[in-house]
């Protein structure tokens, strides 16, 4: 986690006072300034070719911050076999990571399902590659609330207040909402407060200290922090767990370069294959990265399309 209890308290206390006063309000991205970008150390500049810095965008909601370092390493790793300087981007939500790869100021980023079916279909984002975790290549939305809760199911938040992740996020905002319009309701009317934690992490925490009384979050964090870091997540318990969907990927820019993109892909695909890198994946809580076909991301894509029309025929007079 990062910083202090104090700072930790002051930061949920000032998002839950804000995220509630309006819906319209809560809906909002963050803006977070594009110099907000940090190089990676380059003890050994002459391995490094000429060529134009190679920029990697990983959102703050993708990993524990407690994995950060990993995420680090694994760029710095990728940047000595690419021969090119690789920096480093954190950004806080994913529709800043999005502009970001549309506008071509970042060519590669680590994103959730639903970014990523967004930014495909919006303006043509490039699968390069998908990790294998936990011996498989899906995750799922968990709903969680604190351990001494008497909720048993989402149905049972019912007037009660809850987080979500990032609006754009698949497992911390459009499952839970595809789930509630199945039942009929939609988060305005069916929570009596709900609020926009920006990490899942942060959401897992809010959950354990009873700020929230529940949270959806990603069942591939919830399950990296149980393992390294199980302050919280042993305060929480789980209540429902959505089908599989396909597992976060690494995507690239439109318009990279074949030759680049190649190279990148085979570093990536072959990590597990030396020490260097299987340790670094060991710490990411990853076995391998492998190929993906964008045809995994489709239930997603269903969950948008139906909420989209259920949302239509609910308007139409």
């Amino acid at each position: 986690m990062i910083g202090t209890l104090t700072r930790l308290a002051v930061f949920f206390l000032a998002a839950m006072t804000l995220s509630f006063a309006a819906c319209d309000e809560r809906t909002k991205p963050r803006k977070v300034s594009l110099e907000k970008k940090d190089h990676l150390p380059s003890p050994n500049a002459s391995i490094y070719s000429s060529e134009p810095v190679f920029r990697i965008a990983v959102g703050g909601m993708i990993t524990p911050r407690e994995g950060f370092a990993y995420y680090r390493k694994f760029l710095d790793y990728i940047g000595k076999r690419l021969g090119r300087r690789v920096e480093f981007v954190d950004r806080d939500n994913y529709a800043e990571i999005n502009r970001l790869i549309r506008d071509q100021k970042v060519d590669a980023a680590f994103v959730c399902g639903g970014p990523y079916v967004d930014g495909h279909d919006e303006f043509g984002m490039e699968l390069l590659a998908a990790p294998m975790a936990y011996g498989d290549m899906v995750y799922y939305s968990y709903i969680i609330v604190p351990k001494d809760s008497s909720a048993s199911s989402l149905r049972d938040l019912r007037n009660m207040t809850f987080a979500f992740t990032d609006p754009l996020s698949n497992t911390g905002k459009l499952v839970p909402t595809y789930l509630l319009a199945v039942m009929g309701e939609n988060p305005e009317r069916f929570f009596r407060k709900f609020v926009y934690m920006g990490t899942h992490d942060k959401s897992i925490e809010a959950v354990a200290r009873k700020i929230v009384d529940g949270a959806a979050v990603d069942s591939l964090i919830w399950e990296y922090a149980n393992r390294m870091n199980p302050e919280f997540t042993s305060r929480t318990k789980i209540i429902g767990k959505s089908k599989p969907f396909g597992i976060p990927p690494i995507v690239v820019r439109p318009g990279l370069d074949g030759k680049t993109k190649k190279k990148l892909r085979k570093i990536v695909l072959t990590a597990h294959a030396d020490s260097e890198g299987r340790a670094i994946l060991a710490g990411m809580m990853i076995e391998k990265f492998v190929v993906v076909d964008d045809g995994a991301y489709d239930s997603i894509r269903e969950m948008k399309r139906w909420l989209k029309n259920h949302s239509a025929a609910r308007v139409t007079p």
